[in-house]
């Protein structure tokens, strides 16, 4: 399948360095956005090491992923193994990331989350750390592929917290799971069905903390100009106070 992309990353209100970085290849239908913890840590290099590290990883194995994506439509094997596959990249990200933070004491600490999208024909697959988002949005329906890794979502899913303590409680940015932080993490794969017309919105949580509802992002991909739609993104984060780094990539599924 055919794809247009346009991604935006903003330093936000708050800070000064800009630890987000991003990653997109319509040619090969990939996509990547990360989000570098660990501030004087260098939470900018986790990241940008990361999105070099898996695509470099997706690059070197372009030729059996071709292979396994021809085949997706008719084989659920194939979709397992490119899920597979880009777990693989993340997995190696991670164990370079650490490795970078063992060697210099100035990087100690450093990680990041990661949130990629490879687009294949009638598929869509996702590799995922952290609480950075992919969304899915078709006919108005708005889809959230990940789930937030974060000590707010493990409370909620055990029963720790309700929903409406979870609105107001603090420490929502605080994650359980970090590409960099020890040399292995668990990552979380998916794949769904794509068609013409779809649109996908990666973003950190420097834009999904603001936006309120599933109506919100429809308005924001909703138009023709998926530039303006990105614009109208950071805008929106900045508008609402901008405390952290804002990313947004977009990505519509062609004909």
């Amino acid at each position: 399948m055919r794809t247009v992309s346009v991604g935006r990353s903003d330093v936000g209100r708050k800070r000064v360095v800009n630890e987000d970085a991003y990653f997109r290849d319509d040619d090969r239908g990939f996509y990547v956005v990360a989000d570098g913890v660990g501030g004087h840590s260098k939470g900018e290099v986790a990241s940008q090491e990361a999105v070099e590290q898996l695509r470099m990883w997706v690059y070197g194995a372009a030729n059996y992923l071709d292979q396994c994506l021809a085949r997706a439509s008719v084989d659920p094997e194939a979709r397992r193994e490119v899920r597979r596959l880009l777990e693989s990249g993340v997995q190696s990200a991670c164990y370079m990331v650490h490795g970078m933070a063992e060697l210099d004491p100035a990087k100690r600490g450093m990680s990041t989350t990661v949130s990629a999208l490879l687009v294949g024909d009638g598929f869509a697959y996702a590799a995922h750390v952290g609480d950075s988002r992919v969304y899915r949005v078709r006919n108005g329906d708005v889809l959230q592929i990940t789930e937030d890794h974060t000590l707010i979502n493990y409370k909620l899913k055990h029963g720790l917290i309700t929903p409406e303590e979870a609105r107001t409680a603090g420490g929502k940015n605080v994650i359980t799971r970090a590409v960099g932080h020890k040399d292995y993490v668990q990552v979380d794969t998916a794949d769904i069905d794509v068609r013409p017309g779809d649109r996908f919105l990666l973003c950190t949580d420097g834009l999904h903390t603001y936006l309120r509802d599933d109506a919100e992002i429809v308005e924001i991909l909703a138009g023709e100009d998926i530039h303006a739609g990105a614009d109208a993104a950071i805008a929106l984060a900045n508008e609402r106070g901008g405390r952290d780094n804002i990313t947004a990539l977009i990505v519509d599924i062609l004909p």
